[in-house]
C-alpha cells in the first residue's frame, strides 16, 4: 500500500488547511484511515481516524476544530483543520489499517502502513 499525502503548509493562527490522502496498491481492504502528527521532541500522537462504517476517532486537543472524512470508493480520506493553533504545528502522518489479502482478512490481521508527512505550520 502507497499512501499520497497532500495539503500542508503555512497558515495563521485561526486559519484553516485541508489534508488529503490516498492509498494505492495491493490490498484487500482499508479498515481504518487516520492522521497522526509529530512534533520536535515529543512522539506521534493521533489526530483523528475513520473506519470503514464512518466511525470516528479524534483527540480531545483537536475535537470540534478538526474534521475527518473519508471516501471508501477511491480509497482516500481527508482532514480538514479549522481555528488552527500554533501547538498544531507539526509533520502530519497519514496512516491505514488493511487486509493485505482475503486469508488476512479471514485471520482478523491487519497491517499498517504510513505516508510520508507533510508539514503543517500554524504562525502566532
Amino acid at each position: 500500500v502507497q499512501l499520497q499525502a497532500s495539503g500542508g503548509g503555512w497558515v495563521q493562527t485561526g486559519g484553516s488547511l485541508r489534508l488529503s490522502c490516498a492509498a494505492s496498491g495491493s490490498f484487500f481492504r482499508i479498515i481504518t484511515m487516520g492522521w497522526y502528527r509529530q512534533s520536535p521532541g515529543f512522539q506521534r500522537e493521533l489526530v483523528a481516524a475513520i473506519t470503514s462504517f464512518g466511525g470516528t476517532n479524534y483527540a480531545d486537543s483537536v475535537k470540534g476544530r478538526f474534521t475527518i472524512s473519508r471516501d471508501n470508493a477511491k480509497n482516500t480520506v481527508e482532514l480538514q483543520m479549522n481555528s488552527l493553533k500554533p501547538e498544531d504545528t507539526a509533520v502530519y502522518f497519514c496512516s491505514v489499517g488493511a487486509n493485505d489479502d482475503m486469508q488476512s482478512r479471514k485471520d482478523g490481521r491487519t497491517t499498517t502502513y504510513w505516508g510520508k508527512g507533510t508539514q503543517v505550520t500554524v504562525s502566532s
